[in-house]
């Protein structure tokens, strides 16, 4: 008998993974989500996770718990405005997704971020947190 909380959890798990690794095959989504229920059999594919090069092609937005829960709960709506704004300035870069880690939100982007990308960026992010602009600091690079 399967436990249906435990099911909605697995659902819930494989849509985050999706989310935040937007380009990974099905199968692969499903090799990850075998890992972390802690699934002893040996998985058929092969995962090459790796930050090197990727490190460098985010946005560090240092933001508190609540307003990092606000900013992510809708993000694929702010990739689009942030990729407006980066549009209408002719970057070169845009942004493929947002994460977070419980400490930050990370914007990750196809490329390096320039300086005046960047503070297009900050802008908006303040802009759309206004009411609590005193409460994140400057964004940066990693």
């Amino acid at each position: 008998m399967v436990n249906k909380n435990n099911t909605s959890s697995i659902a819930m798990n494989t849509l985050k993974i999706k989310e935040t690794f937007s380009k990974l095959l099905n199968k692969k989504i499903d090799t990850i989500q075998k890992v972390i229920n802690g699934d002893n059999t040996k998985p058929k594919l092969r995962i090459n996770m790796t930050t090197k090069g990727s490190l460098h092609k985010q946005i560090i937005i240092p933001i508190p718990n609540e307003l990092e829960i606000r900013f992510t709960k809708d993000s694929a709506s702010y990739i689009i405005n942030i990729n407006h704004i980066l549009k209408n300035i002719k970057s070169n870069i845009y942004a493929d997704y947002i994460s977070s880690d419980n400490k930050d939100v990370n914007i990750v982007t196809n490329n390096i971020t320039s300086n005046s990308d960047l503070q297009k960026i900050e802008k908006y992010v303040k802009q759309f947190l206004k009411n609590n602009n005193n409460e994140i600091a400057s964004l940066r690079l990693p």
